[in-house]
């Protein structure tokens, strides 16, 4: 009987891991139809939220279904449903709103790329410019714009719920001088620099991200006049000398191409001065699930990874950085402390 058990259980496990794309797609759906907006403080029925959203009323109570099953919205005793933790970070009115996140994690043209995962890792590259004819990220600014947008709005999101963990544990006492290397829109660095106001920042990106940063940090804003905006390539060179240079989640190429972002701060650098390395770890920490479905996305994409622990000290260590301290950020982040050579 236990045999018996165990083999039912093993197979609704595995039947339910195979089908999990009813979970991504369920979320996206709810995104989509606006359920979360439509959703208020009080409890609503079925027929009242599918009447809101304009929807068939039998098929939205059977996606309800799918999402209180995963904690996204419950269910009352009386039939009704009302928000959860998950749900409310649904709205884009949410100040931790994930909204965005979600949607970039499920975009449609992601969708078919997940079956050509074994493709991808025969081949250890991406399989993505094989079925679009062209490289990711052209593809993405050239025929898909409002795609786009969902990806510029996401790491807005996430940058937004990681900036103030990544303020309140990153020491700064001593520091006149701070670049942010692959910054984006600059929101950790303008999180920096308004918890600090002795302090001065760059912001390194590519030009058209530059362009587009923070309005904090353009001039006329408030943090403008502590604030050098550097367009350039991270990649080709680092043009800022600095007291402590912070990289998050920008060391997601090849082990080369990483060392090659760290050596070329560090050419920058002044001697000592301090590198902080902000990424997810594949093989540690609560968040490895999370992190293991992003290094499976990159790979799919832009033939990227996320790194495991002992793989991003190794190329802290290649880059001819002295590591010394590694410590969470949050559930899914971990902080690499360490300095260039003297």
């Amino acid at each position: 009987m236990s045999s018996a058990v165990s083999a039912e259980s093993l197979m609704s496990g595995l039947m339910e891991h195979a089908l999990s794309a009813a979970c991504a797609a369920s979320v996206r759906a709810a995104v989509t139809l606006g359920l979360p907006e439509a959703l208020g403080d009080e409890a609503a029925t079925s027929d009242e939220l599918a009447s809101a959203v304009g929807v068939h009323p039998a098929a939205l109570r059977r996606l309800l279904r799918s999402l209180t099953s995963y904690g996204v919205f419950t269910e009352t005793p009386a039939g009704s449903f009302a928000h959860t933790d998950k749900s409310r970070v649904l709205r884009e009115d949410s100040p931790n709103s994930v909204k965005y996140l979600v949607l970039w994690c499920t975009e449609p043209w992601l969708w078919s790329l997940w079956g050509d995962l074994d493709e991808a890792v025969r081949t250890g590259g991406e399989v993505f410019s094989r079925a679009h004819g062209r490289k990711f990220y052209e593809q993405l600014h050239i025929e898909w714009p409002e795609s786009a947008r969902t990806f510029e709005r996401a790491m807005t999101q996430q940058t937004r719920v990681s900036a103030l963990a990544i303020a309140d544990m990153l020491p700064l006492s001593g520091a006149g001088t701070i670049a942010d290397v692959g910054g984006g829109q600059g929101l950790v660095l303008g999180t920096l620099l308004e918890r600090h106001p002795e302090a001065r920042g760059f912001l390194l990106d590519l030009p058209d991200v530059v362009a587009n940063a923070d309005p904090r940090l353009h001039p006329g804003g408030e943090l403008a006049d502590r604030v050098r905006l550097v367009p350039g390539d991270c990649l080709r060179e680092i043009s800022a000398e600095a007291d402590v240079y912070l990289f998050k989640n920008i060391l997601g190429a090849d082990d080369d191409a990483s060392v090659r972002i760290l050596r070329n701060a560090v050419r920058a650098a002044p001697p000592g001065a301090r590198m902080v390395i902000v990424e997810n770890f594949v093989d540690d920490g609560p968040g490895q699930r999370l992190a293991s479905a992003l290094d499976l996305r990159m790979l799919l994409v832009i033939g990227g990874q996320k790194h495991t622990r002992a793989g991003l000290l190794g190329i802290a260590e290649r880059a001819g950085l002295t590591v010394r301290n590694v410590r969470p950020v949050d559930s899914s982040l971990h902080m690499i402390e360490a300095t260039a050579p003297v």
